[in-house]
């Protein structure tokens, strides 16, 4: 399987489809996580950041970095796979996918290569973005950094497959990131960190899947964090395992996609 060139050339060809779907719109997909950010930027760390002060011995503009970077990431990693692969479902396209040559893994692996490369660039994008308002930000553990950025960005892509998989309508594919994905996020420590909640909600917050995204993030990015790093990584290459294999399987079967 492995010199078998149908195989790699279907790949290459989905996950180059995928770039430059995201990357032909690009003001509808590059700009405004830009332009959004700059605005979190200005009204919490400029306007509003001054007033809280310090957030864990840090600058609070300097802590709400990695946060936000981490929320573009997530949301732009998600919606990617999720609108793409609905989009090729509705078209009926994907029948095409099914009959090539190519096995439901390079399927999968094609779509999520797509969002990843769209969540990492949204995440540098954010990243410069966060440098013209606070020029003197260093990264404490780039590796960590890279390592996590990618991982998430792969999790949140899975996660947007099977929305997609599941999906009978336009607005089945908007319902997971307005009314889960984004209160998760919004509570899982982007703007404060859980220490200085009381400690029932400490123990509420450390339910919440994204803390450990994020805090995560942040510990690569500044050297703190809210939670145990090993359990976190473990955490969420357990979830990329998991999902990898639900996805797998129902391509497999086809649910959702064959009609």
């Amino acid at each position: 399987m492995k010199n078998n060139p149908s195989i790699r050339i279907g790949l290459w060809t989905l996950a180059v489809k995928e770039i430059r779907r995201f990357l032909r719109i690009w003001v509808q997909t590059l700009v405004p996580p830009a332009v959004t950010m700059s605005l979190y930027f200005v009204i919490f760390g400029s306007l509003i950041g001054p007033r809280i002060g310090s957030m864990e011995g840090l600058d609070y503009i300097q802590f709400m970095i990695p946060g936000l970077i981490m929320m573009s990431v997530i949301t732009n990693s998600y919606n990617n796979v999720v609108s793409s692969f609905y989009s090729v479902k509705f078209q009926k396209s994907i029948e095409e996918l099914l009959i090539s040559p190519m096995p439901n893994w390079t399927i999968l692996l094609g779509f999520v290569i797509g969002g990843v490369c769209r969540g990492v660039l949204i995440g540098f994008i954010v990243f410069i973005v966060s440098l013209l308002f606070y020029p003197e930000f260093t990264v404490v553990n780039p590796l960590l950094t890279i390592t996590v950025l990618l991982l998430t960005s792969i999790l949140f892509s899975l996660m947007g497959f099977l929305n997609a998989v599941f999906a009978d309508s336009f607005d089945d594919i908007s319902i997971i990131p307005t009314f889960v994905l984004t209160p998760l996020i919004y509570l899982g420590g982007v703007f404060y960190s859980i220490k200085i909640l009381p400690e029932f909600w400490q123990i509420v917050s450390k339910a919440n899947p994204m803390l450990y995204v994020v805090s995560t993030f942040r510990e690569g990015m500044l050297g703190v964090s809210d939670v145990s790093i090993s359990f976190s990584l473990g955490m969420i290459l357990g979830f990329i395992g998991l999902l990898t294999g639900a996805s797998l399987y129902l391509l497999n079967k086809g649910s959702g996609i064959r009609q």
